[in-house]
């Protein structure tokens, strides 16, 4: 669909930053010297996009986001190819399950092939900001928060959308290498019927307190288990979760309590087009166990955009920590994240029609 990007004002700035190098990069630590802004007016709609520099804004201390959390954001990268053009991996995809999220949050639905074309010019602005190393990108963050100033407990009629870049490395210190899981026994980030299979802040800050104590404990990250019945695997905190038993892949289907990534939705593909045998369906933690005890749980592995494939070398479940493939990166966790990150820096060619570029 053809957009028309007339009406975009784009202010660029008079003091651009220093861009980092490599070695300065971290996730989400650094930004660029521009964002997109745009606003939504009742009986108006989504109105006033423009290109700023970045900038601090000023927001009512009675704003509705502040007090009842109404808002949505997601996550996506683009890439500086091997080719010097500049890749995205499944862009509509996530400008999809943005909206997705909105409907949930009661935030008015936009027109993603608009807001994607104002990306894209976004992007152009600043794309000496896009650094060229493999394993290194730009990351992209839409989010829109609700605007009204009130304290009754209703949806806001009033939103802004922004989004932010970020050049970035690695998500989590370890790189591509084995992470340590602690699964959580006692509290839990959503339940059936809510809004857990949403990209909104409220569902992070479940989960904060959880992730901090294993952190405390020398853990990664933490494995949710259902609400329910504290009994079949859900998710990590910022990743959907694989296990390899046996010759079977196996990840938690998508029943309203966690996010429908991309990334493992990539994975279940990729693993259709090899022919490998995947299953979503209900996994218990004791069949985890049990697969460890007869030698058959082969490996385990986190999908998402920010990590793309982070395998899983301990789990800890009860006070028993288990070490999978001898905490050594599995053979499919290597094939999935080769595979994925030779499309998104162009060294091999997409056979599913998920790349696209810039220009």
């Amino acid at each position: 669909m053809e957009t028309n990007i007339s009406n975009l004002v784009i202010k660029k700035t008079n003091l651009p930053k220093r861009i980092p190098k490599e070695s300065e990069l971290g996730f989400g630590i650094n930004f660029t010297d521009h964002m997109f802004v745009m606003d939504y007016v009742t009986n108006i709609g989504w109105t006033d996009p423009v290109i700023q520099p970045y900038s601090s804004f000023l927001i009512d201390p009675g704003c509705v986001v502040f007090h009842y959390a109404q808002a949505i954001f997601d996550g996506l990268k683009c890439f500086l190819g091997i080719d010097g053009r500049v890749r995205f991996f499944r862009l509509k995809n996530y400008f999809e399950r943005f909206n997705r999220s909105a409907e949930a949050l009661c935030i008015p639905q936009f027109d993603a092939d608009e807001v994607i074309s104002y990306l894209k010019e976004l992007i152009e602005l600043d794309k000496e900001w896009i650094p060229d190393s493999f394993g290194t990108a730009l990351y992209i963050r839409p989010l829109i928060i609700a605007r009204d100033n009130l304290l009754g407990v209703r949806s806001s009629k009033k939103f802004t959308m922004f989004i932010i870049l970020s050049p970035v490395g690695t998500y989590y210190a370890e790189g591509f290498n084995p992470v340590k899981i602690l699964v959580e026994e006692n509290r839990s980030r959503t339940c059936p019927g809510g809004i857990g299979d949403a990209k909104t802040p409220a569902n992070y800050a479940a989960s904060l307190y959880a992730a901090e104590r294993a952190k405390a404990k020398g853990f990664t990250q933490v494995l949710w288990l259902d609400s329910s019945e504290k009994k079949y695997v859900e998710e990590v905190g910022t990743m959907n979760i694989f296990f390899r038993i046996g010759d079977e892949l196996i990840t938690p289907p998508l029943e309203g309590t966690i996010l429908p990534g991309i990334t493992r939705d990539s994975v279940i593909k990729l693993a259709k087009k090899e022919k490998m045998k995947i299953s979503e369906r209900r996994i218990s933690i004791d069949e985890v166990y049990k697969a460890h005890d007869k030698n058959q749980l082969r490996e385990i592995f986190g999908t998402g955009t920010a990590a793309i494939i982070s395998p899983v070398g301990q789990l800890s479940y009860k006070g028993r920590l288990i070490s999978i493939n001898n905490n050594q990166i599995g053979e499919w966790s290597q094939f999935f994240f080769d595979t994925i990150t030779s499309y998104q820096y162009g060294k091999a060619e997409d056979p599913f029609g998920w790349i696209s570029y810039l220009e």
